[in-house]
């Protein structure tokens, strides 16, 4: 399996950093694409250089769009950007591809792969809604970074894991990120 991780400016990075390590620990073959701001925000939230993510996965530069990835002739199962900003959001729902991050979700929307966005903002306005309308009808899945509380959270990171746990669901990777409901906890 190979899946594509996108990193955006958006708050939330501690998702897209606590994904990459559990697809590392799972074994996907995976590729991280960061937006310039993506790299700062992981810094400034999480502490962690992306220098570091080396460890645990490929790291292309968002500006090379030679990268395999930007190819369709590329086979990977999919890409999810978490957290997704809005103005990455909106470049993709346009069709705007000049960057590696909105190329490759743009091919991964045209070769009918899985494309999972989960973006971090609120409240959101209509062009942000709109634009999420269009990426959903063009086959891309809208996941916000909105935790359930079912199974009781009591730290940070069970909701993390939480998120993290739908985003592994949405490609069928099989996990043990948290109790699924009705199952015994």
């Amino acid at each position: 399996m190979r899946i594509v991780v996108g990193i955006t400016g958006a708050s939330g990075s501690v998702y897209g950093y606590t994904l990459i390590r559990a697809l590392y620990e799972l074994g996907i073959e995976t590729y991280v694409i960061f937006t310039s701001m993506g790299e700062k925000v992981l810094e400034f939230e999480c502490g962690v250089n992306p220098e570091e993510i080396k460890k645990y996965a490929t790291i292309l530069n968002n500006k090379n769009l030679f990268a395999p990835v930007a190819s369709g002739s590329f086979k990977t199962d999919g890409m999810v950007i978490v957290p997704c900003s809005m103005n990455t959001l909106g470049a993709i729902a346009n069709g705007v591809g000049d960057t590696l991050l909105s190329r490759t979700a743009s091919v991964v929307l045209k070769e009918k792969r899985k494309l999972v966005i989960v973006p971090r903002e609120t409240p959101l306005h209509l062009i942000h809604l709109e634009n999420m309308t269009k990426l959903a009808q063009a086959g891309a899945m809208i996941m916000p970074a909105s935790p359930g509380f079912y199974h009781r959270p009591k730290e940070i990171w069970e909701l993390v894991n939480f998120i993290v746990a739908r985003i592994l669901d949405a490609f069928d990777i099989e996990h043990e990120f948290l109790a699924r409901w009705g199952e015994k906890h």
